[in-house]
């Protein structure tokens, strides 16, 4: 099953199946890189504004895509991923905020059907990360899994001092690619990890 175009961001193309985001030590300002170490995305949390918003430029600084939450202060709501150059809504990312498991999905922005979903590994983990000292040093992993549960990627931490982590698509053949990868690259700075 392929996807509509519909999904496509206008001015980025994310063609491969492997990128590493990586944050710099500056909070929330990300930068996408694909396989062959290129940046394609750049990423800077707003953080002066009533409710957040996560613009993401390409390697030459031009707008391509915009987050922004449903509401002020959004723990655990809606994220609008809109494209920047068409204006258009795209997908939302709709957080189930729990202590014990992240869940996210990447809903249609029209029909609000679920495309995919983005877990974290556990309980253990996401406690172990938000509660004990230094935990947020322990890296982080997420799967990626269409609508029917069927794995297609996964989100991979790196222990390291910058938020650094691998993004690796096995199967996009149900899922709309571009916008997969982009709700992956803006949770971390969602969650405030």
């Amino acid at each position: 099953m392929s996807t509509p175009a519909r999904y496509d961001i206008s001015g980025v193309e994310l063609t491969d199946d492997r990128y590493t985001v990586i944050q710099s030590l500056i909070r929330n300002k990300y930068r996408a890189e694909d396989a062959a170490g290129n940046t394609v995305l750049k990423g800077k949390q707003k953080l002066f504004k009533m409710k957040e918003e996560f613009p993401f430029t390409d390697a030459n600084g031009q707008e391509v895509f915009t987050v922004k939450a449903g509401g002020i202060i959004d723990v655990a709501g809606n994220y609008m991923l809109s494209d920047a150059r068409t204006g258009e809504d795209i997908v939302v990312l709709d957080n189930d905020f729990s202590l014990l498991q992240d869940t996210w999905r990447i809903r249609d922005a029209r029909t609000e059907e679920v495309l995919a979903r983005i877990d974290s590994r556990g309980a253990a983990v996401t406690l172990a990360r938000n509660f004990l000292p230094f935990g947020e040093l322990i890296p982080h992993k997420y799967e990626i899994t269409d609508a029917n549960g069927d794995h297609v990627g996964k989100i991979s931490g790196q222990f390291s001092l910058k938020d650094t982590y691998d993004i690796v698509i096995d199967d996009a053949d149900s899922v709309p690619k571009e916008p997969i990868i982009a709700a992956a690259m803006v949770i971390d700075a969602i969650q405030g990890n």
